[in-house]
Parts: structure tokens; C-alpha cells; sequence
């Protein structure tokens, strides 16, 4: 069994790609996980529990692809478990639900990535260094 991913360990990582790296899983397009207990999933994040980490978790990160890349403003958020769930981690409500330990920030790009992959000339830009008082969101 593999080592369950952390924040901790992540932001010790200083760039994007090492970071996209240390979280990336190889799975398959189409690789059904929750088959038909998907609706477990869904109601999770439905709830209020689930909305108030998330919005946590995007603020901790600065609303930054993995807490350090660019983010266009009109891309939407995710939030990513770094250790995939499964039906018995809803059912038991297990701590890798909403402990921001186990969370980051991703777009969906970012998050297809970690999941499926791609080639490297897809990634992201690498971001330009932030000055204080720069309030320009998409540097």
C-alpha cells in the first residue's frame, strides 16, 4: 500500500511541476471507483460540512493551483483529495473527507492531470514571481 499523500509534505515542494509530480496518480479515463454508490459522492458535496472546508481550504491556497500556480479568473476551483476516497471513506466518514491535511486547491485542468495525465507541454505557465501590492489575480 502506498504512502497517503499530505499538504504538509506538499508545500515543501517549490515548484508547480514538483508538486504536480508528487501528486499525480496514472489512473484511467473512465476508471469507475464508486460505480453505483456514486450518489454517495455527490450528496457529500452537496453539504454545508463540505462548503465550508472547500472554502477554507481555497483560501489557505490564495486560490492558486496547487497553492502556487496561475489561475485564470474565469477558471473554476476544485478542491483535491490527495488521497483518492472511496465508497467506505463516505460511509465511514473517514478523516480524508475534509481534514485540509488531505486537500489542495486545483483547476480542472490541474486535477485531470493528476488523475489521467498529459504531455508537458499542456501544463500550466509557470507563474511570475508576486511583488508586494501587485493585485493583478492572473499574472
Amino acid at each position: 500500500m502506498s504512502k497517503v499523500k499530505t499538504y504538509s509534505e506538499l508545500i515543501r515542494l517549490v515548484t508547480f511541476e514538483e508538486r504536480l509530480e508528487y501528486l499525480r496518480e496514472y489512473g484511467t479515463i473512465g476508471e469507475d471507483i464508486f460505480g453505483f454508490k456514486r450518489f454517495l459522492n455527490q450528496s457529500f458535496y452537496r453539504t454545508k460540512e463540505w462548503q465550508d472546508v472547500r472554502r477554507y481550504v481555497i483560501l489557505r491556497d490564495n486560490g492558486l493551483d496547487l497553492g502556487i500556480g496561475p489561475v485564470s479568473p474565469t477558471e473554476k476551483l476544485y478542491i483535491h483529495h490527495l488521497k483518492p476516497l472511496t465508497p467506505s471513506d463516505l460511509e465511514t466518514k473517514s478523516d480524508y473527507l475534509i481534514n485540509p491535511e488531505y486537500l489542495i486547491t486545483t483547476t480542472f485542468r490541474t486535477h485531470n492531470i493528476i488523475h489521467y495525465g498529459v504531455a508537458k507541454k499542456e501544463l500550466p505557465p509557470v507563474t511570475t514571481e508576486r511583488l508586494q501590492n501587485d493585485t493583478c489575480p492572473w499574472k
